[in-house]
């Protein structure tokens, strides 16, 4: 390691949490206005989408939709102004949410700049992808990897073989303009760029395309952000860094372990295999979850982050296929969401998507690509880290923090329940039946409300569910509908 500062995989988090929601393509000033609400549900932390100066393309193509959400993804300079808001909006929600204790994490691409169209961007930057000119940095053509023997090797100067790493790390990706990141002037730039939404207070990054970027570009970037202001931060605090790093098995060269010595990873075996698993798939079933994590080949739960779903591959982007749980699949969503938010594996991120039929659309906006204002379940924001069988769960996540699992029990094929050494159990039932008994749940005696139907743990419990744990054992019921779960906790 470069230093004592290049690992910076501890996520930044008030109090005993660590859950993440992903408030996909939502404006500064909503984000600001959610926080307060979150910090009484017991987010850790908001992942937002990029705040860079970004490409705005009314135009982009035969076939698609103006002004899609890959939009974010082409910077064309590191001005803080998107179509999320402005510079002072974007400090506004930073400012607000560290105040109540919920930290912001930004999306941070830094592989690679457009594709190869000219046009002016969000923040009104000139740029011309085809000649690799963006003043608004300022970057040129010296600036991106080349077709040459120690760079890309392929004729298209695309990356044509994911087996082949050279390819991976030098070509462009899907026509984007690839950085070298290797080059000083590319770094200090990058740095200046990360180093600036450090000191307005940012916690932490998103990390994108990092599969495409050596692993010791990053550090270098990484070992020289920043501590952490000490207006919101205890002194020497470093920003978290988790890096986005597709990997779902196969012969590709480029792995997780490349890069958990400098911070956590994106677990995508966790998304594809949860999505099998509930939906039934290859001959899963939920009785297979007991070693979920390490026991299937996962990396260390230390350096995971876990998910349901991302914005790419809630989309069919990337891998998973069809597998993929969204909230389309409502009920299937909100059985694996809680199980997510159970299990000791992995720091759990929530998604919180806009509705979409064209997987290419950007958000609800105007004519013009004016993102609408946030109104959960409109019809246009689906705000599933609001769904009450969701967001009860992060309480439970953060009452178990720590813990490890206990009183696994196997009910059937496709109905378990487990416990979290004495703080909290759970019932899952995905059968297609109701499923009742007398469970060991190694909960102290006393009655709990069922946080899956209840708004809260304790009594009480009123007309929803509550459970009276005698002797470390209780009577449950879960019935086979919508809610398919039941969930205590102290």
């Amino acid at each position: 390691m470069c230093s004592a500062h290049a690992y910076n995989g501890q996520p930044i988090c008030s109090g005993q949490t660590n859950v993440v929601v992903h408030l996909f393509e939502w404006k500064w000033a909503d984000v600001a206005s959610e926080c307060s609400a979150l910090a009484q549900l017991g987010y850790c932390a908001v992942q937002v989408s990029p705040p860079q100066e970004h490409a705005v393309l009314e135009d982009p193509g035969t076939g698609l939709p103006p002004y899609p959400w890959w939009q974010r993804y082409q910077p064309v300079s590191y001005a803080l102004d998107s179509r999320s808001g402005s510079h002072q909006e974007f400090v506004n929600m930073v400012e607000t949410c560290n105040d109540v204790g919920v930290y912001i994490y930004v999306d941070a691409v830094i592989q690679h700049m457009t594709g190869g169209q000219s046009g002016y961007g969000s923040s009104g930057s000139f740029y011309d992808g085809a000649t690799e000119d963006y003043p608004g940095v300022p970057f040129s053509t010296d600036d991106f990897h080349k077709q040459q023997p120690d760079e890309c090797t392929t004729s298209s100067g695309e990356i044509e073989d994911y087996s082949d790493a050279q390819q991976v790390r030098f070509c462009r990706l899907v026509g984007l303009r690839d950085l070298r990141t290797a080059n000083d002037y590319v770094r200090d730039m990058l740095v200046e760029y990360l180093n600036t939404l450090v000191d307005i207070g940012v916690a932490g990054f998103r990390v994108d395309a990092c599969k495409h970027t050596m692993p010791e570009d990053l550090e270098h970037l990484y070992t020289n952000m920043h501590d952490l202001p000490t207006r919101w931060f205890p002194a020497g605090s470093r920003p978290y860094v988790f890096q986005e790093v597709i990997y779902v098995g196969g012969d590709e060269p480029i792995r997780p372990e490349h890069y958990t010595h400098i911070g956590r990873v994106t677990e995508f075996r966790y998304s594809a295999n949860i999505g099998n698993i509930f939906r039934g798939w290859d001959g899963q079933q939920l009785s297979y979850l007991e070693d979920f994590g390490e026991g299937w080949g996962f990396m260390d739960g230390l350096d995971a982050v876990v998910f349901i779903d991302n914005h790419d591959n809630q989309r069919g982007h990337g891998p998973g296929g069809d597998s993929v749980l969204t909230y389309k699949d409502d009920r299937l969503y909100k059985m694996a969401t809680a199980f997510e938010l159970a299990w000791p594996y992995g720091q759990p991120r929530v998604m919180s998507s806009f509705a979409f039929d064209d997987t290419e659309a950007g958000p609800p906006s105007d004519g013009n690509g004016n993102t609408y204002d946030v109104e959960c379940f409109n019809g246009e924001w689906v705000c599933e880290h609001r769904w009450h069988q969701i967001e009860n769960m992060v309480g439970f996540h953060n009452a178990a923090l720590g813990t490890g699992m206990s009183h696994w029990r196997t009910i059937s094929d496709n109905a378990i329940a487990f416990g979290r050494e004495g703080t909290a159990f759970i019932v899952i039932n995905n059968e297609d039946h109701e499923v009742s008994g007398d469970f060991e749940t190694g909960m102290p005696d006393g009655e709990y409300c069922d946080v899956i139907s209840c708004d809260g743990p304790t009594p009480p419990c009123n007309s929803c569910g509550s459970v009276t744990v005698s002797g470390g054992n209780a009577h449950i019921t879960v019935p086979n509908d919508s809610d398919s779960m039941v969930a205590i906790h102290v």
